[in-house]
């Protein structure tokens, strides 16, 4: 099958860049042609080829005073037309509905060719650039759904990464089938090790041996609510423990100084962007992973930390839920609370006998997020929607318990 992924992103650093990069280059592990297209870093596009991925880029301009990540392709319809000409796809998978995908969309509507698009995407994610407007941003996020709506009621069906991400949208007007298909996680990659030097490790991102160390992975910008979880660590009468915040984004300046307000030096450390290839190693040398935000759809992140056997402290909001659970594999906090969230650092700390039992738990809920899973299901509908096969969205009552699986 030949398929087009078009994404806003293609470079690690995000949750919607990781499922990409995964998508696009494990659908070529499976004999699958592949080309992904995404902005460029400039006003040229480009041509290379990365793990038996096509890589196209679409002349972009960056948009730095907004964030250091934001490019926009003004006039990609063109290009599109080009790549779509050249390759002949089977199918379009879009991964967001902004300027790029909309014209990818429009064009594979055009050639009659089949459309599936992931939703990774909520209005709060954008709200932050409107930091400026405090007592209004929420009269953007109507508007903000309706432009996401415009693009995706021209698919044949859609899918996001959990139970919960498929509720919210299908309580907007979308009119096609939504189906829940974890982002997954790579359990090849992402395991426990025991064998893992961890004095080496924290050594080597200038960590101490003999706290118990805390771990954030992902962007530093407003909705992952980091702000909430430094303020937890103020509250935590207690020198034995670090936070270790891994990322970048456009509010580290501003965490910084919060650290500084809050005295926190010592006890809070930047370690940056960590590659890829060294995360799971990240992982196995701390004690806690910890995600804050109110505002996953899942979180990758999370579930990594998970298939590498640790313990969370996480927000109790959105999709977290379905992956942590208080007493069994971590703690739930509520959610913009830093007082909850610094006694659930108490907790974990008072349990850390029960750590292992934790990460285990915590490790057999990962499973079912298996990467090899997830490339299944997206296979599967592949050849469904272009074989012409209507998917049944699948509803969920909202007074049923529903098993923690995905379709």
């Amino acid at each position: 099958m030949r398929i087009i992924i078009a994404s806003q992103t293609y470079s690690p650093g995000n949750g919607q860049a990781s499922f990409t990069i995964q998508l696009a280059e494990n659908m070529a592990k499976s004999g699958h042609q592949a080309m992904v297209i995404a902005p460029s870093e400039n006003t040229h596009s480009h041509s290379t080829h990365k793990n038996n991925v096509r890589v196209e880029t679409v002349p972009a301009i960056h948009l730095s005073v907004l964030h250091p990540s934001m490019y926009v392709t003004p006039f990609p319809s063109l290009h599109i037309k080009k790549l779509f000409h050249a390759f002949q796809p089977d199918i379009l998978h879009i991964q967001d509905h902004y300027f790029l995908c909309s014209a990818a969309v429009n064009e594979a509507r055009r050639r009659e060719i089949p459309i599936i698009g992931t939703n990774h995407f909520l209005p709060e994610n954008i709200l932050p650039f409107f930091k400026n407007f405090p007592r209004t941003q929420h009269l953007f996020t109507i508007p903000l759904w309706k432009m996401m709506l415009s693009v995706f009621n021209k698919l044949d069906v859609a899918t996001t990464p959990s139970r919960t991400a498929a509720r919210i949208l299908r309580t907007q007007r979308i009119h096609i089938p939504v189906h829940a298909i974890s982002n997954g996680v790579d359990t090849c990659r992402f395991q426990p090790d025991p064998g893992v030097n961890r004095v080496g490790i924290r050594r080597k991102y200038g960590l101490e041996a003999e706290k118990h160390l805390f771990l954030y992975v992902g962007r530093l910008d407003g909705e992952k609510r980091l702000d909430i979880l430094l303020e937890a660590i103020s509250l935590v009468p207690r020198d034995n423990i670090q936070l270790a915040i891994c990322g970048q984004g456009l509010y580290e300046q501003i965490l910084r100084k919060q650290v500084q307000a809050l005295g926190l030096e010592g006890r809070v450390k930047f370690i940056g962007f960590v590659q890829p290839e060294e995360l799971p190693k990240l992982y196995n040398s701390v004690d806690v992973f910890t995600m804050p935000s109110p505002e996953e759809l899942q979180s990758i992140a999370t579930l990594e930390a998970m298939a590498c056997g640790k313990p969370i402290l996480a927000a109790d909001a959105r999709a977290l839920p379905e992956l942590v659970q208080t007493g069994v594999n971590g703690y739930l906090f509520k959610s913009n609370d830093p007082k909850d969230a610094a006694q659930g650092i108490e907790y974990l700390i008072a349990a850390s006998e029960q750590w292992k039992e934790m990460g285990k738990a915590g490790f057999e809920r990962a499973q079912l997020h298996s990467l090899e899973n997830s490339i299944k299901h997206c296979e599967e509908h592949y050849r469904m929607i272009s074989e012409g096969i209507h998917i049944k969205s699948r509803r969920v009552a909202p007074s049923r318990k529903v098993q923690n699986k995905y379709i």
